[in-house]
């Protein structure tokens, strides 16, 4: 009797656990998969305290003016913390079929990007060159060219600082000049900076003091961007 009690209770307890096993592969199955990410899907960037559309366009190599565009941002300077940005422009394609009675909308035609002929260049200092445009230690994007410290660093163009911060990680103190809607300079590793936004600058004039890059060497990094995208400065300046 007491045989046929303890198996019985074997029996209800192995049946218990099948029935428990059974439930918990089905919650493992069919339930949505858990994220422990909170990284946004590629091709967006969610907004930070301290962005802004400028410097967002800046880090992610896009012209601004598309970026307002892709997001349909009328005012460059709204922005705010959580906002998702397509750093791409949408596909424009829909799965839902168009309706005979409606025609389908034309596409908006892409603005024309500005074509202006470059500033007359100068070099921002007179060292030498000690990394060049693509190099991973002039963060792939510019020049470095060598100094002493606390020497002049000049505007190599003409026109009118948009900023001047530290807050592009990489860059040190940073100074970034507009010359016209297509080319923008960028100086960076300054020790301290002589301008500030909105500020109009003269070829030539002093707009930082050199500071420290890579190797803690004085240097200043120096960048040149067509349409937001980097381009060799080297193919730009005039030869030494």
């Amino acid at each position: 009797m007491d045989i046929r009690r303890d198996t019985h209770r074997r029996l209800r307890a192995t049946r218990t656990l099948v029935v428990v096993m059974v439930a918990a592969a089905a919650l493992v199955g069919c339930g949505p998969a858990v994220r422990f990410d909170s990284e946004p899907p590629p091709g967006t960037y969610v907004v930070r305290k301290g962005d802004t559309l400028f410097n967002i366009a800046w880090r992610y190599r896009i012209d601004q003016r598309d970026l307002q565009r892709w997001n349909g941002i009328s005012n460059p300077n709204r922005i705010y913390p959580g906002q998702r940005l397509r750093l791409s422009p949408s596909s424009g394609s829909s799965s839902q079929p168009t309706a005979r009675t409606q025609p389908a909308p034309r596409p908006v035609p892409k603005p024309a990007v500005p074509k202006l002929p470059p500033p007359a260049w100068k070099w921002p200092a007179d060292g030498a060159i000690v990394s060049r445009f693509g190099d991973a230690n002039a963060l792939g994007k510019g020049i470095a060219i060598s100094g002493r410290d606390g020497a002049d660093v000049k505007a190599a163009g003409a026109g009118r600082v948009v900023y001047t911060g530290s807050g592009l990680i990489g860059y040190g103190q940073l100074v970034i000049i507009k010359h016209n809607d297509t080319y923008l300079s960028a100086y960076g590793y300054n020790k301290t900076v002589r301008v500030k936004e909105g500020d109009t600058v003269k070829l030539g004039e002093t707009i930082a003091k050199m500071g420290r890059g890579a190797g803690d060497r004085p240097m200043v990094h120096f960048e040149i961007r067509r349409n937001g995208s980097p381009i060799d400065p080297l193919g730009q300046l005039p030869r030494r």
